[in-house]
This record gives C-alpha cells, structure tokens and sequence, in this order.
C-alpha cells in the first residue's frame, strides 16, 4: 500500500487523476491512498438533485461520478482518497465505508471526543453534527473518491447548501472539538487505524 500527502491540488485534476489510475491499473497494481485538501469547490453526484444547491455564490460548482448528494471541499478539510482494488484485496464497498468511517471514530476515541457513524446517513457524527463525509465510486473491481474529514475548516460554505441532501444538517470539525491536529498530521494519525480496519499492510 502505497500512501501520499499530497498537500493542496485542485479538485478537478485530481479527481481526473483518479480517474486515470483506476482506468489504467492491472492486477498488479500497487494499491494507493491519497491525503490532500482541496480549494473550495462544491461537488455533486451522479444522482444529485441540484434543489440542495441552495446559494453557492462564487463558489465552483463541479457535477462528478460518485455516489450521494452535494458537499462542500475547502482548505482545512482533509480528502482521503482510496484506491484500492476491492476485489484482489476480498473487500466489500461496505467494509470500505466502514473502515473510512472507524478510522475518524478511533481518531476521535484518541481524544475523548465520541464520534459515530450512522446506518441511515454515511459519515461520522458527533452530537448530531456532521464531522466526515463518504462518497465513493466502484469502476473495474477498485475504488475511488472517499471521505472528506473536516479538520479546521471554514464552515461557512456548508450554509449554502443542505449538506449530502439533509436541510439544516449541521458540520462541525476537528478543531471546533478541540483536537488541535494540522491535515498532514491527522492523515498520519488517521491512516493506521484506516488499514487496520481494513485488514491490510502498511507500506
């Protein structure tokens, strides 16, 4: 397993990048996570309806190929970024969510903050607030997109829309819980329990 920081790169490149790896991996393939955050931008997904858009202002708005509603992606919010190939590794989609969604819990747990995941809305919790999104993509037995993990973020934006669908859904982050963590240090924190959640090596 290969994993990369890759500090802050444009949604749009990026999300082609993936793209790109997923089309043009084989079997052999290393599998690979990408940690990074993102200018802001609102992403919607296939399925999205555009009335949860509700005042994106000059905001870019950018229609993708993921599952689930819109969100809001900005500076301060770490992108963990799958790419695993979900066949070889005898993984389900749901085992992937699951593990995306442990992972922030068992960071979480690290500080005393209790988080949970939700069986009718995909993401992490904590006191009804929204901490973490997931929204993924299965093309060719692998996975891309992933989760969003507010870290220390301007929340502002997420006002502008009803977040993954839910009208007066409320964000929180890292910060606002008082975990006083920077983005290359919670991907660093987050990872481990990420892998162990899924049952795979490190690098």
């Amino acid at each position: 397993m290969k994993t990369s920081y890759l500090g802050r790169r444009d949604y749009v490149p990026l999300w082609r990048e993936m793209q790109k790896f997923t089309d043009e991996r084989d079997e052999s393939t290393p599998d690979e996570i990408w940690f990074c955050e993102h200018p802001p931008v609102f992403t919607l997904g296939l399925n999205a309806s555009k009335e949860h858009l509700l005042a994106p202002g000059d905001i870019p708005v950018v229609q993708i190929d993921r599952g689930g509603q819109v969100t809001f992606h900005g500076p301060g919010q770490l992108m963990v970024y799958p790419l695993i190939d979900i066949r070889r590794a005898n993984i389900g989609v749901r085992t992937l969510v699951s593990a995306l969604e442990q992972s922030v819990v068992d960071l979480a747990t690290e500080f005393d903050v209790t988080a949970a995941a939700r069986a009718d809305a995909p993401g992490v919790y904590v006191e009804g607030d929204k901490l973490a999104s997931v929204g993924l993509r299965i093309r060719r037995g692998s996975s891309f997109h992933g989760m969003a993990l507010n870290v220390d973020v301007d929340l502002e934006p997420f006002t502008r829309i009803n977040p993954c669908g839910y009208a007066e859904l409320q964000m929180t982050d890292l910060h606002r819980l008082g975990i006083d963590l920077q983005l290359e240090a919670t991907s660093e924190r987050l990872l481990p329990h990420f892998l162990r959640h899924l049952g795979l090596p490190g690098d």
